[in-house]
């Protein structure tokens, strides 16, 4: 595999630092430095003006509205995202049900769906997850009903993000009671604003409401929401986690993140040296570079491997634990710098009007916010647990 960028690459890199640069809104850079909650104007700003550039889905296809990126570029825009420090576009639009719809649907439903979750015009949530049904997917019990031309849809969904900003959820729904748990489920379009749905939201531990649960009620969904064909939606949602667990690697802003632990390690000063003297700090930085870097050659050949027209096979699966691995040492190693300043709350009962008091070093201000947040990873896109029984089966065929 080729590493070096081409003379094209490297004028497209500076094409794209150039964009951001003088695009991305500072307001927005503002809030993301003082660690403020965003509000659903705030994930869509970046969003619509990617969108207006032609650049908010680089994987799609061409004939879908994407840039027809090669593998190359899309790693080197994911790069300099991650070095402006840009909000990630959020994934369940653009990464998730997009693919599915555009290799799954039907004519009628790519044209009536693709075109706004490419403008932001729709804001998609994800019904998968459910009490008792998280890692062991398959034995949801949502049901849906076929009656004419609706399914009634009765069941709940919980850890679903930022659904009190979505206005459509694409679930996964029982439609065969009688079939094995894998062959009897479905995938379903459903408008949050359909009565009978209603959203309650999920206060997690470090203060946020990013995740709610969802409940459907005699739920009535038109038919001609089931994306292909009844009883397949297994399929569809095996394509889907492929998709959702590559992008969870995020090996481009673990490396801006590794470059802020190190800021953050020169400058705490213990015993009269700072921390990045300490030998065994320093060791313990490096073997999270070392795994930084085995993962983003991991990520290369996947993306090599897509631009060849093969989706993402087994290897998604390792891209989802070590990344999420790695994700989780660094707030870590950040928790371990920062000391008694990352005492959770401290930060957020200090609040100055909208305004995080500076309390202790450079970096303390969300480390233990950060640190909660992150152990999710782990979990979600299918634990790392499923993960490894994935790995054992298909590379190593246990």
């Amino acid at each position: 595999m080729d590493l070096s960028f081409s003379p094209a690459d490297i004028a497209f890199r500076d094409q794209a630092r150039e964009f951001i640069k003088n695009n991305f809104p500072a307001e927005l850079k503002a809030k993301l430095a003082a660690g403020h909650e965003f509000a659903k104007e705030d994930y869509l700003a970046w969003h619509k003006i990617l969108y207006a550039k032609g650049w908010v889905a680089p994987a799609w296809p061409t004939q879908y509205g994407g840039p027809g990126w090669t593998s190359t570029q899309r790693y080197i825009f994911a790069e300099e995202c991650a070095a402006a420090g840009t909000v990630p576009i959020l994934p369940f639009g653009i990464n998730m049900v997009g693919p599915v719809i555009y290799t799954f649907a039907n004519e009628a439903q790519k044209a009536r769906f693709l075109p706004r979750i490419l403008s932001g015009e729709d804001w998609w949530c994800q019904g998968y997850s459910e009490p008792g049904s998280g890692s062991d997917l398959a034995s949801l019990r949502t049901k849906a009903v076929r009656e004419g031309d609706h399914y009634i849809v009765n069941g709940s969904k919980t850890w679903t993000t930022l659904a009190q900003h979505a206005d459509w959820i694409f679930c996964l729904v029982r439609t065969d009671l009688s079939a094995k748990q894998q062959e009897g489920i479905s995938f379903l379009l459903i408008d949050m604003k359909t009565p009978g749905i209603t959203v309650r939201p999920i206060i997690t531990m470090d203060g946020g409401h990013e995740v709610n649960e969802v409940f459907f009620e005699d739920v009535k969904v038109p038919a001609e929401n089931l994306v292909g064909k009844e009883n397949e939606g297994w399929t569809y949602a095996k394509f889907l986690l492929a998709h959702e667990r590559s992008g969870i690697a995020g090996v481009a802003r673990s490396k801006m993140a590794i470059g802020r632990l190190k800021d953050i390690a020169k400058a705490e000063i213990v015993d009269g040296e700072p921390l990045f003297a300490s030998t065994e700090f320093r060791n313990k930085i490096a073997e999270v570079e070392i795994d930084l870097t085995a993962l983003e050659f991991t990520e290369l050949r996947t993306l090599a491997g897509e631009s060849a027209g093969r989706g993402p096979g087994p290897e998604s699966s390792i891209l989802k634990i070590k990344g999420t691995d790695i994700q989780q040492r660094i707030t870590e190693l950040v928790v371990e710098a920062v000391g008694n300043y990352a005492a959770p709350f401290v930060h957020r009962d200090a609040r100055i009007g909208d305004n995080l008091a500076p309390i202790g070093p450079t970096g303390a201000q969300r480390a233990a916010q950060t640190y909660f947040n992150m152990r999710k990873t782990s979990i979600y896109g299918g634990s790392n647990e499923i993960q490894r029984n994935i790995i054992a089966k298909m590379v190593l065929g246990l």
